[in-house]
């Protein structure tokens, strides 16, 4: 999109918090009589100008998230109809017969991209652990590329992206770090080092489970011009709709990550000594072995996501998840609603994680009726 988003856009204060930030980026400038919010655009096609002729040229909906996601990067955004979908054009900047570099412990859809590039021999893949950023570089030597996420799906480990960012650098690959579970709110990749971040904005950025929506945050107008290139010519754009809706959600971002995060602590901390519980996974409590990489690289906060397995059978969890009454037994993550479920039911995570490994997104219900839920949920299913 080649013209201004409006003719003046809301300036930013460069003094303001990103939780400002959040609330004010990608706004119509003030003046009498013009709306608070960018407008929804529902147009395929444009009375031609230099910039937008096409509906995949461009989008003010999409110019607008686009804005504000980019100020709260510190990059250029671009905007995409799913997390996969902008996951898929990060995977194209590399050469054919190149080389990446991906955590071991990495979400399976975008496993899935490139070991279906490297079936057809288009690049060559090499896994490495996510919590060594040491093997991770290693296995960078002669990488085009080195990819990880900023808390790892589903066990939560933390990457140390200033120093996977600084050796992949070095050793001239691009760094994607994948910030979902992070959001821009506890962590900004392109200030660790990195050069592209990927955001499922389906998820904490929408916050109600009622779109899906991807979005990439390039650090160099070189990578964001052939990002967006791929988008055009792929067709993979987001709806005006689905835009709308995610720079509403938004606007929320910070309210809805505090609760849901301050829940999330205190669920973690309760469900480590519950008898029921074998193992939690939340970098935010004192005794996680990421906890330490957590305070450097994740300074304002470890998230609203968290992982624990049952001290039980397969079948135990599966009656467990089934006696929840709050808690919904669900895919995907980051909404108001809390929602959980056993990872190892998909092939992608059953050999990464335990059988009864389950991943929970905390929402931003009242903490102490959560906690009834799961205790009374595990009591009953395990004895």
């Amino acid at each position: 999109m080649t013209e201004p988003l409006y003719p003046a856009p809301l300036e930013l204060d460069p003094e303001w918090t990103a939780d400002t930030v959040a609330v004010q980026a990608g706004r119509p400038a003030r003046r009498a009589g013009a709306p608070m919010n960018p407008p929804l655009v529902a147009s395929s096609t444009y009375v031609q100008t230099a910039g937008l002729e096409y509906g995949r040229d461009g989008n003010l909906g999409w110019g607008a998230l686009e804005s504000a996601l980019g100020a709260l990067d510190g990059g250029r955004a671009v905007t995409f109809a799913s997390g996969l979908a902008a996951a898929t054009a990060i995977a194209d900047l590399v050469p054919a017969g190149g080389t990446v570099v991906l955590s071991s412990v990495t979400y399976y859809g975008v496993r899935n991209i490139f070991e279906r590039m490297q079936a057809r021999g288009r690049l060559r893949l090499r896994m490495a652990p996510a919590d060594d950023a040491g093997a991770l570089l290693a296995a960078a030597e002669g990488a085009d590329m080195v990819w990880v996420e900023s808390i790892a799906n589903p066990l939560m480990v933390v990457a140390d992206v200033p120093a996977v960012a600084a050796g992949a650098q070095a050793r001239g690959a691009i760094t994607v770090v994948d910030a979902t579970f992070a959001t821009p709110l506890r962590q900004r990749p392109l200030e660790l080092g990195a050069d592209i971040v990927l955001h499922s904005a389906t998820k904490f950025i929408g916050g109600h489970s009622d779109l899906l929506l991807g979005a990439v945050v390039c650090g160099s107008d070189a990578h964001a011009d052939a990002i967006t290139a791929y988008r055009h010519d792929h067709g993979s754009v987001p709806g005006g709709l689905e835009a709308f809706l995610a720079l509403r959600g938004l606007r929320t971002l910070a309210v809805r990550l505090d609760r849901a995060e301050a829940s999330a602590a205190r669920l973690a901390g309760r469900l480590a000594s519950h008898p029921h519980v074998a193992h939690v996974n939340y970098p935010g409590l004192p005794t996680d072995p990421q906890h330490e990489r957590a305070l450097r690289v994740l300074p304002d906060g470890c998230g609203a996501m968290l992982s624990f397995e049952v001290a039980g059978s397969v079948q135990q969890t599966d009656a467990f998840l089934a006696r929840l009454r709050l808690v919904s037994n669900a895919t995907s993550l980051g909404g108001v609603e809390s929602l959980i479920e056993r990872r190892a039911r998909y092939a992608g995570d059953a050999a990464i994680v335990g059988p009864t490994l389950c991943r929970m997104s905390v929402g931003v219900e009242s903490v102490e009726d959560l906690w009834s839920d799961l205790d009374t949920a595990l009591r009953a299913a395990l004895g």
